[in-house]
């Protein structure tokens, strides 16, 4: 399902601004960005404007930046959040569902659930130590907040992201946040991910488009490009426009190492 229609560029603004990300080539161009597919992907070099454009739509759309950074004091989006102010949104049917993720984030995220779990734990311990000359009942009714939560996170990711690899709690993540009917900003995705984790990925994104999300995805990837029916938007050339999978040049290139990495690597 399309919830964001398409994004209007203040172009008025933007051009008055000599500085970054304004004079960027995309932004002094670009004067509208329509959405016509569930899936849409932003490729290209890095500098060329796609992920300071993908947290500038988070920061118009208010979305929820996961791993506990906010787009309002994160220093990383300050930028961002300046451009943010020269888009206007147009919806077919606006929703707050969904959130916003960048693989620096995710890291931090699975950090923070680590921690809580921790401090959780030894709040308990330090419960068992104060109410060591207490009834049972005492004790389990001063554990309980403590053991509530604990067991919330267990429901929600098992024993701990952390203990796991990357791939399987991004996935553990995805899943536990992933709310049917949201909208989705990923920036590089694929960072965590082997290439295997990366088609599993295509297939969980399949399965949530079904349940009415719509994802806009920063992303090097030529594995996660390969989404069938998705929209793949080419930041390396403006104005922007959409390219077929087989000219995009990070596919080819990576078709051509693969088939002859003699032939790259003898250069060196």
């Amino acid at each position: 399902m399309l919830h964001l229609r398409s994004v209007k560029f203040d172009h008025l603004t933007i051009r008055s601004q000599n500085r970054y990300p304004f004079s960027l080539p995309l932004f002094q161009t670009l004067e509208e960005l329509p959405f016509h597919t569930p899936v849409t992907f932003f490729v290209g070099e890095n500098g060329t404007g796609k992920s300071t454009l993908l947290s500038a739509l988070a920061a118009a759309i208010g979305s929820i930046v996961v791993g506990g950074a906010s787009l309002d004091n994160d220093p990383d989006l300050v930028s961002a959040k300046e451009l943010s102010h020269c888009l206007k949104l147009q919806w077919h049917a606006k929703t707050r569902k969904g959130f916003f993720l960048r693989a620096e984030d995710f890291i931090n995220y699975t950090k923070r659930i680590a921690q809580l779990r921790t401090e959780m734990e030894n709040d308990i311990i330090r419960v068992d130590q104060t109410f060591h000359d207490r009834s049972d009942y005492a004790r389990s009714l001063a554990k309980m907040p403590y053991a509530g939560q604990l067991h919330a996170l267990r429901e929600s990711y098992g024993e701990g992201l952390d203990k796991q690899s990357h791939g399987e709690s991004f996935f553990s993540l995805f899943h536990s946040r992933f709310v049917p009917g949201g909208l989705y900003l990923l920036d590089e995705p694929e960072t965590p991910l082997s290439p295997l984790k990366q088609l599993s990925l295509i297939s969980m994104l399949k399965d949530m488009e079904n349940q009415g999300g719509q994802f806009i995805i920063a992303t090097h990837s030529p594995i996660l490009m390969a989404y069938p029916g998705a929209t793949i938007l080419n930041f390396d050339h403006t104005p922007l426009q959409p390219i077929a999978y087989n000219e995009i040049e990070h596919v080819n290139l990576t078709r051509d190492f693969l088939n002859n990495p003699d032939a790259f690597l003898r250069r060196l």
